[in-house]
């Protein structure tokens, strides 16, 4: 029998859980440690007979981890954490600050060759699959318009962000879709939608005892890549209403091509749709992230290395089959 791929995972929240969770369903993976900058004794997983082991000591356990799953926070845990950890190991991350994508690649193709490692970079739904269904609408349709809409849901990417803040003791984010938008879209109107005109930004924030909400507001509608380009609404709430209203963690969102073939004088239009409705945003996620680790297993054992991203994965790396399974159930 092959042995199984050896995963591990670092960061232990929403995305870590999930990724537990996700590689606990795959028979050809075996996860072998989780690292955390918490005393590895508080905590708790969910299945404990895996290990926890200090993230200051990671470097240590380079020659038995295959894969390692990055499950920390784009604003400020990645881009620290990705270009050290991929001079050591193959990484998968979920890296989602789209304007930031560029100079996170570059931060990680270097060390990642040096130590002839892959780094697969913004891998989960969006970026990532989402981003995979923007490129087929444009080659396939070369003539038309993209348009991508999210939620409604909560932005794990965002809601970290707000609760960063100085003064936030709890905090999430919704993302709202135009359904005018949408509509009009699916109408075959290929309009041009600004920023504003598509989504807009919900906060529902508990403040640390003593801090003043109007600057937390501020802070945050104005934070740039995240809330300034949004008409971004900040709710205060207290903490048994987050407790009751806010912990579960759903998302979704629709990527749609809408363009012509044809000639001129016998055009027809044609639309491509894809969509997700997701009952939890971090353990979906999670989910892209394993299939992706095995993808980054196999393209370093096949002698590939540097960052990668979702656009340099070839589908069948994702799936445990062989090619020649593939071809006889799925194609």
């Amino acid at each position: 029998m092959t042995q199984p791929i050896k995963v591990a995972i670092a960061g232990y929240g929403n995305l870590g859980r999930g990724a537990q969770a996700a590689i606990n369903r795959c028979e050809d993976m075996q996860l072998v440690g989780v690292f955390s900058r918490r005393d590895p004794a508080s905590v708790t997983l969910i299945d404990d007979s895996v290990p926890v082991y200090a993230m200051d000591d990671i470097e240590q356990y380079k020659d038995k981890i295959d894969v390692l799953i990055l499950c920390g926070g784009s604003k400020s845990d990645l881009p620290q954490q990705g270009p050290a950890l991929a001079a050591i190991f193959n990484i998968v991350d979920s890296f989602d600050t789209h304007a930031k994508i560029p100079e996170y690649f570059e931060a990680l193709d270097a060390p990642a060759k040096q130590a002839s490692k892959i780094a697969l970079l913004s891998v989960g739904w969006d970026p990532g699959l989402f981003s995979i269904n923007r490129l087929y609408g444009e080659a396939l349709l070369p003539v038309g318009e993209t348009y991508t809409f999210w939620g409604k849901g909560l932005s794990q990417g965002h809601s970290d962000a707000v609760r960063r803040v100085d003064g936030v003791k709890s905090g999430v984010q919704y993302t709202l879709p135009s359904e005018s938008a949408m509509a009009r879209v699916r109408n075959g109107e290929r309009p041009t939608l600004t920023t504003r005109e598509k989504h807009t930004r919900e906060c529902y924030v508990v403040l640390e005892e003593g801090a003043d909400a109007e600057t937390v507001r501020t802070t945050i509608v104005t934070m740039p890549d995240y809330f300034a380009d949004y008409d971004t609404t900040v709710h205060f709430i207290d903490q048994a209403t987050f407790e009751r209203d806010h912990r579960s963690m759903p998302h979704g969102g629709f990527v749609m091509r809408s363009g012509v073939s044809g000639i001129d004088n016998d055009q027809h239009d044609q639309a491509m749709e894809f969509s997700l409705k997701l009952g939890s945003n971090p353990e979906f996620t999670a989910s892209v992230l394993v299939a992706y680790a095995r993808a980054a297993y196999k393209m370093n054992a096949a002698g590939d290395s540097g960052a990668k991203t979702v656009f340099d994965v070839a589908p069948g790396l994702l799936s445990p089959k062989s090619p020649a399974q593939l071809r006889k159930e799925l194609l």
